[in-house]
């Protein structure tokens, strides 16, 4: 099974091959930088495993989009998945009238069913809420207007921090998928792993 997995990532490192930055014309709303050249780094080049840039251009905006904020949302997955990993859980309760605390909510799967049902529904409400009114999802720039840390980035500086967010979305949605096969075969949150002598950088090595 591991070689299957580690064949697979191989084989989606080869993906990331290259299609003509000229096939589509960039339309974001992104100023002084090239959306199509965003993500676009050494040594694996244009990300495009399905050749979209050249079979549907007219969707390039979008399909980044829908790329930049999965990044986004695995990038927080990954933090949480290694935070709560490390037995650090907030204080508090999660239902203070079921009496049902936040450290009370196992790791990995089971902890989705742990959780109360209107607990659940209140995520999705906030989930549409940010989705709809917030940031809202036909806002295909990426940019909400918070900034980067406070300061507005121009020009090269801008072009490198949004490369690294892009690459770094791609290898967190990567991570995360992982995490979650891993635990669905092994049925093993990544600290049970680790406890139980697994590997987790080379197979049977790391």
């Amino acid at each position: 099974m591991k070689l299957a997995v580690l064949a697979a990532s191989i084989a989606a490192a080869t993906a990331f091959t290259g299609t003509p930055l000229k096939a589509v014309k960039s339309t974001s709303s992104l100023k002084m930088v090239n959306e199509l050249e965003i993500g676009v780094t050494a040594p694996l080049g244009v990300f495009d495993p399905f050749n979209q840039l050249a079979l549907f251009p007219e969707k390039f905006e979008r399909r980044r989009a829908v790329e930049r904020k999965h990044g986004r949302i695995a990038m927080v997955a990954v933090v949480g998945m290694l935070v709560h990993n490390a037995g650090i859980e907030i204080p508090g309760y999660l239902s203070p009238s079921l009496g049902v605390k936040f450290s009370d909510i196992p790791d990995g799967f089971a902890g989705l069913f742990s959780i109360p049902t209107l607990g659940l529904l209140q995520i999705l409400l906030a989930i549409g809420f940010m989705e709809g009114g917030v940031w809202n999802a036909s806002n295909y720039s990426g940019d909400y207007g918070t900034g980067y840390l406070g300061k507005t980035l121009e020009g090269e500086e801008l072009k490198t921090k949004l490369d690294l967010e892009l690459n770094q979305g791609r290898a967190a949605m990567m991570g995360i998928f992982g995490a979650m096969i891993q635990e669905g075969i092994q049925g093993q949150t990544l600290a049970e792993h680790i406890a139980s002598g697994g590997k987790i950088l080379i197979p049977g090595i790391i």
